[in-house]
């Protein structure tokens, strides 16, 4: 047995923690990891502006796969910092340093960690920094973290003369830290263009080298009212957009909102221009002071009578469409990733603004208020009535899948282990049934199209057979508008795999189930529990060889450069393969291919949901078409 002393105490020094735990500081090393290098870039640039000394950042996807970053700020200082070294070097190649931590260099910040340049430097191949500053160009340059640029008595070396000034930062992520290295153009360009609307004052360029696109220029004076605009378009309006200002405890806060004659709610958080995907503080405080409000009115108005009880949250913001962003001084985010707001203030603040402000508004325009109220009785009915249909389904706990021929369920009760396959069709789901590891993968057959939820009332939702099962099946409940027994300690499986034919009408199929999870179990799919499974399309059986599955058009590409001499087999659906050759392709973890479902813009999915899962066929089918093979492939 080895010993455990203090040989065994491992320190990792400089950024070697950064490439040896990248997670940590990124979250994930697949494509939302990778596009979050240029958001940290883009963030340092933000805080320039915020600052008060950037108007213009660049952003250019380059033919070679590395991204450049532009702004016209003041420039990195490149002077001697206590280290002995410019102050740009310890920057890029230390943790925690930077001039967020200083009050006097920025009052607002959205970087307060410290680590998002070094971090982007660690798990790039290379980079290279810019620096224009007092008249003089000035760079330098890494690889993987590493300078490989000589310094002149621990200063940067001057390569040429200016009258701008400006950071411009270019890399290239590191193959060997990133399942993939090529950035998804349409999240960079959201990301961007969600900044330009967060800050009025900025404008922001969007490059893309790579495919010969025009650039393309995002301003948004209108700021957050302008967003919320984008964000309802195409929905029949409630109330106008209602914006409000105001500053407490050294916290700016600004809130726009409208409501809708749809049910869905979608209220987005931001703090120092920084979305917090999964809320915080800001948002609670909005939301609590917004539903008091609202309960007060209505009583004041005889809308609720005495013996009525309150509107919930729910009701009061039924068909709500919101953009929450403060300032903070010292904003506490959780995670690296700034996805949580932790601060007891900002919840203070925004709801001191929102109560002050929105009494100021609606005491003087009562119908509108009249009118929001109105959304909140007709959902207090609906809550009311439908809650009879999901507690008479609930409330049958259990009952035999296998007697109805539905779930063949496994033999472990161990949920980090076990896993369920959706499996689209009775004939895969029987091959899946024969093919499967019984001890840790369950399978559950559904018939066809289930239900679309976006288009359909909450009875019809509880009432499809498909979807009960589901529910029955996962265990953990379910959420929705008009309440939330959701509990994902109670999922009985790590993974939920759909398993649909690999064609246009198996990808739609995928979407229905896909729009289910999004609008009443958002959980599953945040803590990375949906999964798309990949079948094969073909089946090459050379002349001479080992037989090989293809699993798109472009692997049957290269095959036909490799292979001259070989019989193809076109597998048309799930049914085709026998249980054998599920199991090879599709179900055994040691060779199949999982692509695990994120949700990286909280808006752009609510706007696709919308329109994949809406009236009009068109557009729908087309992007199912375009980008039904598009996930990310869990490693």
């Amino acid at each position: 047995m080895s010993q455990y002393n203090a040989d065994s105490i491992m320190v990792l020094e400089g950024l070697e923690a950064v490439r040896r735990r990248p997670g940590m500081y990124i979250g994930s090393t697949g494509s939302r990891g990778l596009n979050h290098l240029i958001y940290e870039i883009v963030d340092n640039a933000v805080d320039e502006h915020l600052a008060g000394f950037c108007t213009e950042v660049r952003v250019v996807l380059e033919p070679d796969g590395s991204a450049l970053v532009e702004d016209n700020g003041r420039g990195i200082p490149v002077d001697m910092h206590q280290k002995g070294v410019s102050a740009e070097r310890v920057i890029f190649t230390t943790l925690h340093a930077g001039g967020k931590f200083d009050q006097n260099a920025y009052k607002v910040s959205g970087g307060l960690h410290g680590v998002g340049s070094s971090v982007v430097n660690a798990l790039s191949a290379w980079m290279k920094v810019q620096v224009k500053k007092d008249g003089k160009v000035y760079e330098d340059s890494y690889e993987k973290g590493i300078p490989s640029t000589e310094l002149k008595d621990g200063l940067l070396p001057a390569v040429g003369k200016t009258k701008e000034t400006g950071t411009v930062i270019r890399f290239l992520p590191d193959r060997e830290i990133f399942e993939q290295t090529r950035f998804r153009e349409e999240l960079v360009r959201e990301r961007l263009h969600e900044t330009a609307y967060l800050n009025p004052g900025l404008t922001l360029r969007f490059e893309n080298l790579r495919d010969g696109k025009e650039p393309e220029v995002f301003h948004e004076p209108e700021g957050i009212v302008g967003y919320v605009k984008r964000l309802n378009q195409g929905k029949e309006p409630v109330s106008e957009i209602i914006s409000v200002r105001g500053r407490e405890e050294n916290i700016e806060t600004e809130i726009a909102f409208q409501f809708h004659s749809g049910f869905e709610e979608l209220i987005l958080g931001y703090c120092n221009s920084i979305h917090t995907a999964e809320g915080g503080t800001h948002l609670t405080g909005f939301k609590g002071k917004f539903t008091a409000l609202m309960n007060t009115y209505a009583r004041e108005l005889g809308i609720l009578k005495e013996k009525d009880d309150n509107f919930t949250g729910a009701d009061t913001r039924c068909g709500m469409t919101a953009v929450v962003s403060v300032r903070h001084p010292d904003p506490m985010f959780e995670g690296q990733t700034k996805t949580k707001l932790g601060n007891a203030d900002a919840s203070r603040a925004v709801a001191a603004v929102t109560g002050e402000e929105l009494t100021l508004y609606f005491d003087k325009n009562l119908d509108t208020l009249k009118a929001i109220l109105g959304k909140a009785e007709t959902s207090a009915k609906i809550r009311k009535t439908e809650m009879k249909a999901k507690n008479s389904l609930l409330s049958r706990q259990k009952f035999s899948f296998d007697a109805n021929g539905k779930l063949a369920n496994c033999e472990s009760r161990d949920p980090s282990k076990n896993e369920i396959f959706i499996v689209e069709g009775n004939s895969a789901g029987g091959s899946a049934k024969s093919a499967r590891d019984r001890k840790y993968q369950a399978i559950l057959p559904i018939r066809g199209k289930i239900l679309n939820v976006e288009k359909a009332s909450m009875d019809k939702v509880l009432a499809n057979a498909e979807i009960k099962s589901m529910i029955q099946a996962f265990g953990c409940g379910f959420s929705e508008g008009y309440g939330n027994d959701f509990d994902i300690s109670k999922l009985k499986y790590d993974k939920i795999i759909i398993m649909t034919d690999a064609d246009v009408d198996g990808a739609h199929i995928s979407t229905l189930l896909l729009t289910f999870f999004y609008r009443f179990m958002p959980e599953l799919i945040a803590q990375g529990h949906v999964y798309l499974a990949t079948p094969p399309l073909y089946k090459a059986i050379p002349k001479k060889g080992p037989e090989e599955y293809l699993y798109d058009d472009q692997a049957l590409l290269q095959y036909r450069k490799r292979h001259k001499n070989f019989i193809l087999q076109r597998y048309k659906g799930l049914g085709e393969m026998d249980a054998q050759q599920l199991w090879e392709t599709t179900l055994n973890p040691e060779t199949r291919l999982l692509k695990r479902i994120e949700i990286e813009d909280a808006a752009g999915a609510a706007a696709v949901t919308e329109m994949l899962m809406g009236s009009d066929v068109g557009p729908r089918r087309q992007f199912i078409h375009d980008h039904a093979r598009e996930a990310q492939i869990d490693a």
